[in-house]
């Protein structure tokens, strides 16, 4: 008895607190509302919400996707409730099974769009340390997610700090990522080149260093597009715009043709909305207030609005 009654009042502090947003508990303004554990692991807590929600319409891809494309635009009304899968650094494996796991919660899942990214098809690309093959396609939270979200000192520990952030955060954080829509808010605009030059030298040490072409990630795509073929689904690919220097690292890296050779062979597989390359909009000077870009690969909403109206089309 005296082991029995910690593990239950921390397991009842981690529900109530609920750091990851996993748990159906309320936000409670100045208590739980900021949840800075939650955004560090959307493998986590948007298998549950794709549980939760049901959605028949799914946003699926890296971050680019998740801080841009809100499920809520006008566009997608008809298509409703959405929600926007959108996975910090996935490979083409990764959004495969969350496809799967969309499916498998959602028989009537209708529409799907895909953001494509170049690295997401490197072969050295492995999958994240926070991917979880035993979570997936289940209707249910999973016996090892739930003991440790809620027994864990770990949780706990992420519920002190939940509390503690919520005390000095303010309110419009409250609902922030309640489908999926992860955008940054409160960016420093005077750090605009520093947020260029810190990203762009990261793809030059990192992303670029070595890259070789997956057949593995690109049958991936092939079972994607299979997939939606099977289940009915609508399915809509496209490339995402990044801002001109981010082209110009991965020239500098001598990856442009790797980068064709890419693009080649994803058109093989299925038709692609491919918004990459220079214009007006990914030109954009680099300064204080920019409307379309937080740096060289994440675009914003105020983007967004400005290829949506082509993918609308296909709608």
């Amino acid at each position: 008895m005296s082991v029995f009654l910690p593990v239950v009042t921390v397991g009842i502090i981690n529900i109530i607190v609920n750091p990851y947003d996993v748990f159906d508990t309320p936000n409670l303004l100045g208590i739980n509302h900021s949840k800075p554990r939650k955004y560090n692991n959307d493998r986590l807590f948007k298998t549950i919400d794709i549980i939760r929600i049901k959605p028949v319409t799914v946003l699926l891809g890296s971050s680019r996707i998740k801080r841009a494309l809100d499920p809520n635009h006008p566009a997608l009304a008809n298509y409703q409730p959405a929600y926007n899968l959108g996975l910090d650094s996935p490979n083409v494996y990764e959004l495969r099974r969350y496809l799967e796991h969309a499916i498998a919660n959602q028989e009537e899942l209708g529409l799907v769009i895909v953001c494509l990214d170049f690295f997401t098809f490197n072969s050295f690309h492995e999958n994240r340390l926070n991917f979880s093959e035993n979570r997936l396609e289940k209707q249910h939270i999973s016996a090892k997610d739930f003991i440790n979200l809620t027994f864990s000192i770990d949780a706990l520990l992420a519920s002190q700090e939940t509390i503690v952030d919520s005390r000095k955060t303010q309110a419009y954080y409250l609902g922030y990522g309640e489908n999926g829509f992860m955008p940054q808010l409160n960016i420093d605009p005077k750090k605009t080149r520093q947020r260029f030059n810190r990203l762009i030298s990261y793809y030059l040490k990192y992303r670029y260093a070595r890259y070789q072409l997956s057949a593995q990630f690109l049958d991936e795509l092939r079972k994607i597009v299979d997939l939606s073929q099977k289940n009915r689904i609508k399915l809509i690919l496209f490339i995402s715009p990044c801002h001109g220097t981010h082209w110009e690292a991965m020239k500098r890296k001598d990856k442009w043709s790797n980068f064709e050779e890419w693009k080649r062979k994803i058109v093989e597989i299925s038709d692609v909305f491919d918004f990459s390359g220079y214009n007006s909009i990914t030109t954009e000077a680099i300064h204080n207030n920019m409307k379309n870009y937080t740096e060289n690969s994440h675009y914003t909403p105020q983007d967004e609005v400005k290829f949506i109206k082509e993918i609308q089309e296909k709608l």
